[in-house]
């Protein structure tokens, strides 16, 4: 072990008269690994909820929806998609936005048509979030959300009367099913039918709103959509599922990005604490650098030393501060004891994923920051004279 490690770690652990700078240095620990369990925390927490929200959205919508004013059925842009590397299913849908009505309550709500029978692939994973009954076979069948139902105190079998917005003709549907993807806005406001149902709400025998198309890999649907916008004319719109929540996933990194910052001023607070230990430690260790110094140290040798002192202090703080983030992490993601109100975060637990390089990059910063308290109190002691340290002993 080279002199100043030994020295160092003598400085860190045999302290007997020094109790007040061997206790400032211990909260300067703790700052440390306090600043770096909450930013663990918080960003897994960030992080989980952002991976929860895409898989949702992945879930509930086509990767890639393809629209253009009076599409129909038939349209040849549909055999084109299909013949595209990476697809793995493609669809006509119709959205568009309705009035529902029961005897007790009438309400706006979201309409999309699909062929909910679609064999083998489908484009969504609606299937999947269905929590009761099916979804819809034949005519004037219907499959609600199911908050939505709550609302209008529905079950399978109820009666549920769909207005059309265009010429307020009224449509009797029957609940043959309710689904539940966890996303409150998704869960509350959307119902689904057939496309002939679709069409004669909307009073557009044979259009449809769009295509919907399913890829191996819902990461490279921007990649796709450029392609796919490449080959198409102007008049067809190429939007992906991360295109239609922009506003909400651009809000997520901006919150992440903020979370980092204002958590990192708790490290901040405890370098500070740091470079408090070691001025003290300078002016109570002045003798022995008089003597290290006499003996022959250089004052690169001191300034390592004291240098050395406040890297231990934040390496140990980082270290205990990655046990309690990660320890903290599993716990809430095995237990999922934090409740949330749904009506506000989409989803109703606190999510988590932890990330690595999250927890690696703040590992880093908290030591660079160890380090850069360190530089002014092992400059100061670098340079202490020999003979004005050792006048009077």
């Amino acid at each position: 072990m080279r002199l100043e490690f030994f020295i160092a770690w003598r400085y860190m652990v045999a302290r007997r008269r020094e109790k007040f700078i061997s206790l400032v240095g211990v909260i300067s620990v703790l700052g440390v690994a306090v600043g770096v369990a909450a930013l663990i925390v918080v960003l897994s927490v960030m992080a989980g909820f952002d991976n929860d929200l895409k898989e949702k959205i992945i879930g509930a919508n086509p990767h890639v929806s393809v629209e253009t004013p009076g599409m129909s059925e038939i349209d040849p842009v549909i055999g084109k998609i299909k013949s595209m590397p990476g697809v793995i299913a493609v669809s006509p849908y119709i959205n568009g936005q309705v009035i529902l009505k029961t005897p007790q309550m009438t309400m706006g709500a979201i309409l999309k048509a699909m062929d909910w029978q679609e064999p083998k692939e489908a484009v969504t994973e609606i299937k999947d979030y269905l929590v009761k009954g099916r979804l819809c076979e034949g005519p004037k069948q219907i499959v609600v959300g199911r908050e939505l139902a709550k609302m209008f105190h529905l079950d399978l079998g109820s009666a549920l009367s769909v207005i059309s917005p265009f010429d307020g003709k009224k449509y009797d549907f029957t609940v043959v099913g309710m689904f539940a993807c966890g996303m409150y806005d998704y869960d509350s406001s959307i119902v689904l039918s057939t496309i002939e149902d679709a069409q004669k709400i909307f009073v557009s025998p044979g259009a449809i709103s769009g295509v919907g198309v399913k890829l191996t890999d819902a990461y490279k649907a921007d990649k796709f959509a450029l392609k796919l916008r490449s080959s198409l004319n102007y008049m067809y719109s190429v939007r992906t599922w991360a295109d239609l929540n922009s506003n909400l996933f651009s809000a997520l990194k901006l919150e992440k990005f903020t979370m980092f910052i204002i958590l990192t001023l708790i490290v901040l607070v405890a370098s500070f604490n740091i470079a408090s230990t070691l001025i003290m430690m300078v002016l109570e260790k002045t003798k022995d650098i008089g003597i290290l110094k006499s003996i022959g140290a250089t004052n690169k040798m001191i300034k390592f030393i004291f240098t050395l002192e406040g890297l231990i202090i934040g390496f140990i703080g980082t270290v205990i501060g990655l046990l309690i983030g990660i320890g903290l992490c599993d716990i809430l993601k095995k237990y999922k004891f934090i409740q949330l109100p749904k009506e506000i975060y989409y989803i109703d637990h606190l999510p988590v994923q932890i990330q690595y390089s999250d927890a690696f990059f703040i590992s880093l910063a908290a030591i660079l920051i160890s380090l850069a308290a360190t530089l002014y109190p092992a400059w100061q002691a670098s340079q202490l004279d020999p003979v004005e340290a050792l006048r009077y002993e």
